[in-house]
C-alpha cells in the first residue's frame, strides 16, 4: 500500500559522548550503514541528553533525537520508555546493556560481553542491581546480539540465557584503519610527540584491561611504551618514568598512531572482543595480546598469545619483535590478512537480518 507508514526503527546512540570507545564506534558504524540496507525502514538515532558531539566523517548520516533517558542516568528506565513510545518506535535496537525494562515493544540488544557479571565486584552493588532488575528480566523478551563466540557463552551462562538465543556478529573496521603513507605518520609524530620508536597500548583504566601491569613492565621493555587509555590514565595507572601517557587522539591521526608502533600490546584479562588488535592490524601494526577472553578468536594465528600474567614471555615477545625485523614483517602481513575478514559491512548486512526477523 503506497501511503503505509514504514516500520521506524530507533538505534540507541546515548553512548557517543566523550572519548571515543568501542561500543560508540560499533553504534556508529552502523549508523553509516543500516539505512540504505532497509529502504523499506525509517532509522532515527536516539543520542545523549547534549546530543552527539561534532564527530567529523563519523557523524551519522541519520536524524537523531536528543534523548532526556541520560545513559544509565537514575531515571533513565521511565524516560527511556516514555521517549520509545512517544517516538513510535516499531523497533529498538540497544547497542549496550541500557535496555529499556519498562518499554514493551520489540527490542534487539547488543551486549558486547559479560564483564558485568563475571567481574561483578569490580562494578559494584548498583551495576549487579541493575542487570538483576532490568537486564536479565528484559532479555527474556528480545533478540540478543554479541560480538564472539567467547562472549555467547558467558552471556549464556551470566544471564541465563539458551545460546542459541545469541547471535554472533563480529565487530568491524573502518575502512580508514590502513597502512598510514608517510605524511600521516610525519603528522601524527609531530603532534603527538610520539618516540622513533615505541610500544603501543590502547583500551581504558578499568582494572580487566590490565594496563596497570603492563605500564609496571614498562621500564623492561626494549622500547618506551606509549599509552592511549582515557584522560585520567597517568593518575589511574600511576605508570614509572618514561612511559608516555596520550591525551584523547583525534580520529585521523589514529591509523598513523598504531602504524608507527613496532607492536600494540594487549595484556586483558577479559575481551569480548578485542577492537584495538583488529584496528592496529589493518593498519599494519603487530600484535601481541593475552590468550584470554577474545582475544585468541580475534587475533588468530596473526599475531602473539601469550598468558596475560607471565611479565617474562610478554618481555622475550617485544625483544623479539624489536629485534627481528623479519619475523615483525611476518606479523604485519598476517595481520593485514586477519583485518580483512572483519568489516563494518558485513555486521550491518547481518544486523539487518536480524531487524528483519524481530519485525516478522
Amino acid at each position: 500500500m503506497s501511503g503505509a507508514r514504514r516500520p521506524r526503527l530507533l538505534l540507541d546512540l546515548r553512548m557517543v559522548e566523550g572519548p571515543m570507545h568501542g561500543i560508540a564506534r560499533y553504534a556508529l558504524a552502523l549508523a553509516a550503514r543500516i539505512p540504505r540496507l532497509v529502504p523499506e525502514m525509517e532509522v532515527v538515532g536516539l543520542g545523549p541528553p547534549g546530543g552527539v558531539p561534532p564527530l567529523g566523517p563519523l557523524a551519522p548520516p541519520i536524524p537523531v533525537r536528543p534523548s532526556r533517558a541520560g545513559f544509565l542516568s537514575p531515571l533513565e528506565q521511565p524516560a527511556l520508555a516514555l521517549e520509545l513510545t512517544r517516538a513510535g518506535a516499531d523497533l529498538f535496537h540497544a547497542t549496550s546493556f541500557s535496555v529499556p525494562r519498562l518499554w514493551p515493544g520489540r527490542l534487539v540488544a547488543t551486549l558486547h560481553d559479560a564483564t558485568h557479571r563475571v567481574r561483578a565486584r569490580e562494578y559494584g552493588l548498583a551495576t549487579a542491581l541493575y542487570y538483576r532488575w532490568v537486564v536479565q528480566p528484559r532479555l527474556r523478551r528480545a533478540t540478543v546480539i554479541t560480538v564472539s563466540t567467547f562472549a555467547r557463552g558467558e552471556l549464556a551462562r551470566a544471564l541465563d540465557l539458551a545460546e542459541q538465543r545469541i547471535e554472533v556478529i563480529p565487530d568491524g573496521v573502518d575502512p580508514h584503519f590502513q597502512p598510514p603513507a608517510a605524511t600521516d605518520r610525519e603528522r601524527a609524530r609531530s603532534a603527538l610527540r610520539l618516540p622513533a620508536r615505541y610500544f603501543l597500548a590502547v583500551g581504558n583504566t578499568k582494572p580487566h584491561k590490565n594496563l596497570r601491569w603492563l605500564a609496571g613492565l614498562a621500564p623492561h621493555l626494549p622500547l618506551p611504551l606509549v599509552v592511549l587509555a582515557g584522560p585520567d590514565a597517568r593518575a589511574r595507572l600511576e605508570p614509572p618514568p618514561g612511559v608516555v601517557c596520550l591525551p584523547p587522539v583525534e580520529e585521523s591521526l589514529l591509523p598513523a598512531l598504531y602504524g608507527l608502533a613496532e607492536a600494540l600490546l594487549v595484556p586483558s584479562l577479559h575481551e569480548g572482543f578485542g577492537l584495538p588488535a583488529l584496528e592496529a592490524m589493518a593498519c599494519g601494526c603487530p600484535v601481541a595480546g593475552a590468550r584470554a577472553g577474545a582475544l585468541p578468536e580475534v587475533i588468530g594465528e596473526a599475531g602473539v598469545l601469550l598468558a596475560p600474567d607471565d611479565a617474562t614471555a610478554w618481555l622475550d615477545a617485544a625483544q623479539r619483535i624489536a629485534s627481528d625485523a623479519m619475523w615483525r614483517a611476518s606479523l604485519v602481513e598476517r595481520g593485514l590478512a586477519r583485518a580483512a575478514l572483519f568489516g563494518w559491512d558485513a555486521c550491518a548486512a547481518r544486523t539487518v537480518d536480524v531487524y528483519r526477523r524481530a519485525l516478522a
